[in-house]
């Protein structure tokens, strides 16, 4: 029985509460003869999965909750005072680092409504200071107009527009220089995934801009599977706290345990009101860079996820 017992508590691992249900459970089924035997052990193993995980959830408490809003190429200065207006009346939670990603041309007039404690970010910038690069806007401009926050390597600026692993890092390297916060997007394509290849991908992509970066304090990574983004799937809390797992684990691997112990790796794909609290359980998900619903009432409740 004491087998059965350890095997049910190991395999039941995921929350602290859960071991008090077990425990409940045992207590409550078992002959009184083994009562004393199973309390002792269930004690016991209870004082071993609580330290963990309270170290577990101390390491998490360290990285603050980060939930990002891409509006892609949607508003105009009507939907963004729509936007402004439910922000504004909130409530958002003040532990929670909130940014909104806003077309470039809509980023003066959007951060001269957002409320103070919501920060305007652009979608992309360019790996150079000024030149000739039609179409293109610098980290340089961005910071003369007040931002501080730039998306880059999102998935449509990977396979719409082109933009190579090598590209993305370059921009990271030079926006990071420039004094803004950079959300790096990773993430692999369907085709990817259900050839095991997921992990090579979201690393090749993390080791390109590793090769162009020496400093990580104003890096957040956004791991965003590209078969889930817009499509209404969204990878399930445990795949994507796999991933994030273990992309933590290679960043230890590759740049030591501070980096990777400090660094906030949010998740994207489809975040809704209805799964962001149960993704937001996950020990390695810091937040979520959210597309559509971050234009609709719901993201509040997104952003206030973590509590």
């Amino acid at each position: 029985m004491i087998q059965a017992l350890k095997l049910g508590l190991l395999l039941n691992h995921r929350t602290f509460e859960g071991y008090r249900v077990i425990e409940r459970t045992i207590f409550k089924c078992a002959p009184d003869l083994f009562k004393v035997q199973v309390q002792t052990f269930v004690q016991k193993t209870l004082l071993v999965v609580s330290t963990n995980f309270q170290s577990r959830l101390f390491s998490k408490m360290g990285r603050k909750f980060f939930v990002g809003g891409n509006w892609k190429m949607n508003g105009s200065k009507s939907s963004i005072d729509e936007i402004v207006n439910f922000l504004s009346k909130g409530p958002l939670d003040s532990k929670v680092d909130v940014v909104v990603g806003v077309p470039a041309i809509y980023l003066d007039y959007a951060k001269s409504k957002l409320p103070a404690n919501v920060f305007a970010s652009a979608q992309n910038c360019y790996k150079e200071p000024k030149g000739a690069f039609t179409g293109e806007i610098s980290p340089a401009m961005l910071k003369d107009v007040g931002i501080n926050y730039v998306i880059l390597g999102h998935s449509e600026r990977r396979h719409v527009f082109g933009e190579s692993d090598e590209l993305i890092a370059e921009k990271t390297a030079h926006a990071l220089e420039n004094g803004l916060t950079v959300i790096a997007c990773i993430g692999e394509k369907l085709e990817e995934r259900e050839a095991g290849q997921t992990e090579a991908v979201v690393f090749r992509q993390t080791a390109a801009i590793a090769a162009k970066v020496s400093n990580w304090s104003n890096v957040v990574i956004a791991y965003e599977p590209v078969w889930a983004i817009g499509t209404g799937k969204t990878a399930s809390p445990q795949q994507a706290q796999e991933v994030h797992e273990k992309l933590r684990a290679w960043l230890k691997e590759k740049l030591g345990g501070a980096v990777a112990e400090s660094m906030r790796i949010i998740y994207g794909g489809s975040v809704t009101a209805a799964n962001s609290k149960e993704l937001a359980k996950q020990a390695d998900i810091d937040g979520f860079l959210v597309g559509g619903a971050s234009l609709k009432p719901e993201f509040v409740d997104i952003v206030n996820s973590n509590q």
